[in-house]
């Protein structure tokens, strides 16, 4: 709402929708006639979406690997969580990058399930640095920013359904915890 009052754009709406604590690349519509066109894209899954994460380093695992479990998310629960069952949720995991106690990872989830990367993270014991979620819920006030979640939507490629050509949306942040790890 804030977006549409400041850019004067009454018809702006995200086709897509990242978690509140995520940082990163969200595409949106201005006309309403082609709001449904991109939003399928996200709903037949027609879009590859790439993420960073920093957390601890896992030496101990071996990278690339891809994470298969079905999560659930309940209505009224913060957290998702893995349960057993035929498997709803994907996703790639990479490192990229090593300093010390802390590493950079790169995700790229296959499917879209709430929390999907977070759990993920979480459950192979590298929880994403700054998450008040995983391991553990944690309170934070709504306008506290001082120790943010370090997850980066970094880049949104697709067709676009509009103009046939194969289109890349990358964002220019970078994650604060691994900025300051490596100065």
């Amino acid at each position: 709402m804030r977006l549409r009052r400041e850019l004067d754009l009454p018809e702006l709406t995200p086709a897509h929708r990242l978690d509140r604590l995520t940082a990163g690349v969200l595409v949106f519509t201005v006309r309403r006639e082609a709001r449904r066109a991109y939003q399928m894209l996200f709903e037949t899954r027609a879009v590859e979406k790439e993420y960073e994460a920093v957390a601890p380093a896992a030496p101990h695992l071996r990278f690339p690997f891809d994470m298969h479990s079905r999560i659930v998310k309940e209505r009224g629960v913060l957290q998702a969580r893995e349960v057993p069952g035929e498997v709803n949720a994907v996703t790639r995991i990479d490192v990229h990058g090593v300093d010390g106690e802390h590493a950079l990872y790169r995700l790229l989830p296959r499917t879209g399930k709430t929390h999907q990367l977070r759990v993920h993270m979480n459950s192979t014991g590298i929880p994403i640095v700054g998450d008040p979620l995983y391991p553990h819920v944690y309170d934070v006030a709504r306008d506290d920013y001082s120790s943010p979640l370090q997850l980066l939507a970094r880049a949104i490629e697709f067709d676009d359904p509009i103009t046939g050509r194969w289109t890349r949306f990358t964002s220019r942040r970078n994650l604060a915890a691994w900025d300051h790890n490596t100065s």
